[in-house]
């Protein structure tokens, strides 16, 4: 069985947003920061070369594959701010209405920019999924 590339190290976070070169990202990015911060109570930590990930669970599928992953997390990727939700976001349609402009993939939200996107309902995604997540972590 492969093992997760994804895991946790010892790179420093702020380091690495200082390295985004597009200054509004940056910025972007460092808002999501303390809005992860704050609706997770957990300090950022690097996962992989660049995923900001806040706590942590273990999973373990059905196939026998099982590793540990993120409770909630983002990247500055170079197309996009990418907002992880280990827990999906289908079950959010009515929060996801009044986000604002986004794109969605594979447990992926991806925002152009914070000015597109209603910040209070972003942060309201997060808190629910975390919960979902924390929720799920406990049953199993």
């Amino acid at each position: 069985m492969t093992e997760n590339k994804t895991i946790p190290n010892d790179q420093n976070v702020e380091q690495f947003l200082n390295t985004v070169a597009d200054e509004r990202k940056r910025q972007d990015s460092f808002t999501i920061l303390e809005l992860m911060k704050q609706v997770t109570g957990m300090e950022p930590r690097m996962w992989g070369s660049s995923i900001i990930g806040f706590g942590s669970y273990h999973y373990k599928y059905e196939s026998g594959r099982e590793g540990d992953m993120i409770v909630a997390g983002f990247s500055p990727r170079k197309q996009n701010l990418t907002i992880y939700n280990m827990g999906g976001f289908e079950q959010y349609d009515d929060l996801l209405k009044k986000l604002g402009k986004h794109t969605l993939g594979g447990g992926c939200l991806y925002i152009k920019r914070l000015d597109d996107i209603d910040l209070s309902t972003l942060k309201s995604l997060i808190d629910e999924s975390v919960k979902h997540i924390k929720q799920k972590a406990e049953t199993h």
